[in-house]
Formats: C-alpha cells, sequence, structure tokens
C-alpha cells in the first residue's frame, strides 16, 4: 500500500500493479484490501492487470485513507484533490479513468477540468447527476438503512444491491462494506453525492468516453446512461447483457476484454447488444509501461500514459488482504499525518488461503406476489413492504399478515426488541415469528430477510 497527501492534508491509501496504461479504477465505498478478498474482484484486477497497469485507491474516509475527515465536505471538489494526489505521488502524467457508481461524476468533472490528464473515460453505474443514478426504489430502501443497523446494510447490500449473494463472494462483499467506513461518513457519503450534479461539464470532456450499462428494469434506467452518453462529444453506450447491476460478474471475460480494448484503442466492436451506439473513430494509445529499472535521481519522468515501475507491485495475497482488512479501519483512523512517507514495499505474499470454510448456500430467486393486508392496529414500520409481499410464497408456504409485519420492520432495521416494542408482543414471540419467516422464505438469517423484502418491494414497484 502507498500513501498520498491531498492539497487539504488528508492520506489516501492506494495500490499500483500490472503493466500496460494506466487505468485507474475510482471508488465509491471502498476498501481495496478487503476487496481484493472477492474471488469476482480479485479475478478482475489480476485479468485487467495483465495489458494494463491498474491503480487503485480508497477515498477519503474510507478503507485506509484518513478517517479524519470534514464531513461537511465531501462534493466532487474533495473527491477530485483524493484523485489529483494519487496521480502526482504515483508520477503519473495522465490516464484513462474507470468512474464506478459514485465515482463516475468525479471522473466527468476531472475530464472536464484537466483534460490533458485524461485518455478515455469508462463510465459504469453512475450519472453526471448522481441523484438520478440514487433515485431507484432499491437504492433508497437499503441507504435507509445505514442508520439504523451499517451491519445489515452491509450484508443487504452485497445480497440485493450487488447481486453477489452466493459464497463465498456475497460474504467477503458484505466485510468489504462493513470495514469500508463507518455509517456516519457513509451517510455524509452518500448525502453530498445527491447534491453532486456536472452536467454543465460533460460538454467540456475532450476524451473519448465509453458509457455501460448492466440493469435489471427495477434498478437504474437505461435512459439516464442513454443521456449521459448523449451528453459527451466523444462516448458510445454499450447494455450489457444480464441483469446484475455490476461489473466482471456476470460475464467477467467479456467485461475485462471490452475495457481492455476500450482503454488500448483497438477497434474491436462491442458485444453485439440492441443498445449498441457506434463507436466513434478514435486513435490508439500505443504507449505501455517500460521493464523496471532501478531508481535514480536523474530517472526521466514517466510515460503520460505509464507509472513508475518502483510503485507498481504485486497483488496481495488473499490472506494478507483479509489481515489489512481486519486492522485498516483502526489503524488508519488513530494515523499519524505523516503516514504518506510511510516505506513503499512493507507487504509480503504468504500462502493463499483460499475460500472461508463452510460457505455458505446461495439464497434462491424471489418468487412473485400475491395479495395480503396487514392488522391496523400496528404502527408503520420505518420500511414499509409494498402492497402483495404477504402473498409470497418460500418453499415453506405463504407469509401470515403478522409474518410480513415482522418482515417489514427486520427489513427497517428494527432490533427483535424493538419490534416486540412496536407490536407489543413478546420478544420470544418476535422470534417466532422470524424463524417461521426464514423458513418459509429460505432464508439464512437477517439479510437473506432483507434483501428479500427489497426484491419483492422493487419487484412490486416495477409492476404496479
Amino acid at each position: 500500500m502507498h500513501y498520498a497527501r491531498t492539497a487539504d492534508g488528508v492520506t489516501i491509501g492506494y495500490q499500483v500493479f500490472g503493466r500496460g496504461p494506466v487505468l485507474v479504477w475510482m471508488p465509491s465505498l471502498s476498501n481495496i484490501a478487503a476487496q481484493w478478498r472477492i474471488p469476482a474482484m480479485r479475478a478482475a484486477y489480476e485479468a485487467l492487470a495483465r495489458e494494463l497497469t491498474i491503480v487503485l485507491y480508497d477515498g477519503r474516509g474510507m478503507g485506509a485513507s484518513d478517517r479524519r475527515i470534514d464531513l461537511d465536505d465531501l462534493g466532487v471538489d474533495a473527491h477530485l484533490r483524493d484523485l489529483r494526489a494519487v496521480l502526482d505521488d504515483a508520477g503519473i502524467q495522465s490516464a484513462s479513468l474507470l468512474g464506478y457508481y459514485h465515482a463516475a461524476a468525479t471522473a466527468i468533472a476531472f475530464a472536464a477540468r484537466e483534460p490533458s490528464r485524461v485518455d478515455r473515460l469508462v463510465l459504469f453505474g453512475g450519472a453526471a447527476r448522481m441523484r438520478e443514478a440514487m433515485r431507484p426504489a432499491q437504492t433508497q430502501a437499503l441507504l435507509s438503512l445505514v442508520d439504523q443497523d451499517w451491519g445489515l446494510f452491509a450484508d443487504a447490500a452485497a445480497a440485493a444491491w450487488l447481486g453477489w449473494d452466493s459464497a463465498p463472494s456475497g460474504r467477503w462483499t458484505a466485510e468489504a462494506f462493513r470495514t469500508a467506513t463507518t455509517a456516519p461518513v457513509a451517510r455524509a457519503w452518500f448525502s453530498a453525492a445527491e447534491e453532486i450534479d456536472v452536467t454543465a461539464e460533460l460538454r467540456l470532456v475532450q476524451a473519448p468516453a465509453l458509457v455501460l450499462h448492466r440493469q435489471s428494469e427495477q434498478q437504474i434506467p437505461v435512459e439516464v446512461f442513454r443521456r449521459l452518453a448523449d451528453g459527451l462529444p466523444d462516448a458510445r453506450l454499450v447494455e450489457l447483457p444480464g441483469t446484475t447491476p455490476t461489473l466482471f460478474l456476470e460475464n467477467p471475460e467479456q467485461d475485462v476484454r471490452l475495457v481492455t480494448d476500450f482503454v488500448l484503442g483497438t477497434t474491436e466492436p462491442p458485444p453485439p447488444t440492441a443498445g449498441n451506439r457506434p463507436a466513434p473513430a478514435t486513435p490508439p494509445h500505443p504507449s505501455t509501461l517500460p521493464a523496471a529499472t532501478a531508481s535514480s535521481a536523474t530517472a526521466s519522468p514517466p510515460s503520460p500514459t505509464t507509472a513508475p515501475s518502483s510503485l507498481v507491485s504485486t497483488p496481495p495475497s488473499p490472506a494478507t488482504a483479509s489481515r489489512d482488512t481486519a486492522t485498516a479501519p483502526r489503524d488508519t483512523a488513530t494515523a499519524p499525518r505523516d503516514t504518506a512517507t510511510a516505506p513503499r514495499d512493507t507487504a509480503t505474499a504468504p500462502r493463499d488461503t483460499g475460500p472461508p470454510p463452510n460457505p455458505e448456500r446461495p439464497l434462491g430467486p424471489a418468487r412473485p406476489l400475491g395479495p395480503a393486508t396487514a392488522p391496523r392496529d400496528v404502527a408503520a414500520p420505518r420500511f414499509p413492504l409494498a402492497p402483495g409481499v404477504g402473498g409470497r410464497r418460500g418453499s415453506g408456504g405463504e407469509l401470515t399478515p403478522r409474518e410480513v409485519e415482522v418482515l417489514g420492520l427486520v427489513a427497517g432495521g428494527d432490533s427483535n426488541s424493538e419490534i416486540a416494542r412496536r407490536l407489543g408482543i413478546a420478544v420470544h414471540t418476535v422470534e417466532r415469528h422470524l424463524g417461521n419467516v426464514y423458513r418459509k422464505i429460505g432464508a439464512r438469517g437477517r439479510a437473506d430477510a432483507v434483501a428479500y423484502a427489497l426484491r419483492g418491494m422493487t419487484e412490486n414497484r416495477h409492476h404496479e
């Protein structure tokens, strides 16, 4: 892990690995040390690094970066300071940017304000007006859990938001979310994101852009990404097959090839889908990472699209990533400001420990919903389920109206004792209802139940 210092004194942790033109994978809710433990993410990092130099970093308040931040200063300018500090510290004059979800608007703003430093843009999951990307009902429901129960938010986000509800990816994804930051910082991040709008800067972007879309109909609608591609001077939209709202999971080989070819400037066509736009003619970027040489005070500056070889490291093993994950949030919170001068090459690569023992079985897809009503004498939960959830059937039968109420309160982040107080019943009665709910819907615990409720809610709203 390397460390950079921003103009306002925030320490940013980052990694550089691979060879070839530089692609900076910009962060959203991130903990890059923990993300190496997610099999799908590790495979994506390694595949991209075969032909590209990959730069990962944790944004301010996240992962290995400084947690002592101003929660009122998390707008696009703050995120630009993070990116600029990483590029400057790594000696990278220009790079391609992968703006992923929250980082999409930051990537657009950087490309507009410093066009000479951006070779190409790859945008996924975000929008110039971030409120548009955060509008879906499922996203809003998940964000409501941040203040209620941070651990439950992490589990539910892994299961429902990203679709990684099978072990071991789901387990490690939830752990990456949980250890990325704290609930107050996350709430401040999301609140600030809703106010970010770089629409006026779209026309100033000179770099070629690839806008990727893979969402189900009840998630971010494709019209958001069509508007984004239309607003950029040199962009094409590719609608990827599938419904999982992430890259490198549903068809990882295709996704890696598409991103790599675009960054390299090759002219191979995108996958054949109805939403593809004609690709504009763009010049290739032939420069690649030079072979490693001994550093010296008189060394030549790095190529604009490459990183200094002294910073490029071997990707960590899962065992190393796991150890870093457990300590990063605590150590970073108390780290002195001079961590930017920490030794560069301190990590070692112990043996790969493989996936965790006793992997959990995947939770099956949600089933159709039917009509149901709830008793009138119960206070409305903070997370009301959509009409019809009560008729949803699992392997154990149909949920009763009382079980629907309990499920809605669980999805709202209430503890068993809080549910008991709301419903005027004993805690052991709540536990009995929960046991029945888990059995009927095939859930393994609270996180699965929340994911089940979220899927039911978005399906109902889509069909209304």
